[in-house]
């Protein structure tokens, strides 16, 4: 096969995909037109905190940003708590099948309120960067573990496929679980951002990780009732959200078992060891 019939086979799926396949409903949408524009953000979101921000940061003392993180996390829980109430006008209302939602292509009021849902929930996820800007200001680069950069870094790209081909549907219960989650995880940032004198009441943080990991199992086995029920769902989404529950449940489950049974199993062997030198 010459050159020429390769090009001409790769700009045809790429058209395929990038035109024929999408929601037209979103052309002129802001960072919907292209998928490149994010891909670039993502790329330049790893050049910047494993590189450029450490780079930046080695001969300067850590930012004294408390405020600011204040401020920060208290707007994140706001702006979950909106997304979320918006995903609950489908899925707590009955509007949306909890067993197998099909997309709404429709110009109708819901089909583009579903619509914008998801773009949100995209946006989102950009605003989510912050968190790991803050972990570099403050040179909290022990913070920046593969778990957080890797989930952090992709989401907006798996985001963008969401709204550019199934803007609403079944895997919007993913965002609708997801959003709900942020609530309570960005208002715990917030009250940790105050120091001290209320982290100590902050006990439920270990619940809080226990939360996500029911969160992935739960969109995990949700993703899979299009795949044994008929209903117009596009499959390979549902297989798409299977493998993203799936490679960010074992890395949540890697971060607890590092974080919390590890080290509770330290602790137990410190003081026991101090109890026999004590005998």
């Amino acid at each position: 096969m010459s050159n020429t019939s390769l090009l001409e086979t790769w700009k045809a799926n790429y058209d395929y995909l990038f035109i024929e396949l999408r929601d037209p409903r979103v052309d002129d949408w802001f960072l919907m037109s292209s998928v490149w524009p994010t891909v670039a953000a993502c790329c330049l979101y790893y050049y910047v905190i494993k590189i450029a921000g450490p780079r930046f940061m080695k001969d300067r003392p850590p930012y004294d940003i408390q405020n600011i993180m204040i401020i920060y996390n208290f707007c994140q829980t706001l702006l979950s708590a909106w997304i979320f109430s918006k995903a609950c006008k489908f899925w707590v209302t009955g509007k949306y099948n909890w067993l197998c939602q099909p997309v709404d292509y429709s110009e109708s009021e819901d089909g583009y309120a579903a619509l914008d849902m998801t773009w949100w929930y995209f946006f989102s996820k950009y605003i989510d960067y912050l968190d790991s800007i803050f972990f570099v200001l403050r040179k909290k680069f022990s913070h920046l573990s593969m778990l957080h950069v890797v989930h952090h870094g992709i989401m907006p790209f798996t985001a963008w496929w969401g709204i550019k081909y199934v803007g609403g549907g079944h895997t919007t219960f993913c965002g609708f679980l997801n959003m709900g989650v942020h609530v309570i995880m960005y208002f715990y940032y917030f009250l940790s951002a105050f120091g001290p004198k209320v982290q100590k009441y902050l006990w439920w943080k270990r619940y809080l990780t226990t939360l996500q990991l029911v969160q992935f199992v739960s969109f995990f086995l949700h993703a899979t009732f299009p795949l044994f029920i008929e209903c117009d769902f596009p499959k390979i989404f549902s297989y798409v959200i299977l493998f993203h529950g799936g490679m960010f449940f074992l890395l949540f489950l890697h971060f607890y078992i590092q974080a919390y049974t590890k080290k509770g199993d330290k602790k137990k062997d410190v003081k026991a060891n101090g109890s026999r030198k004590q005998d």
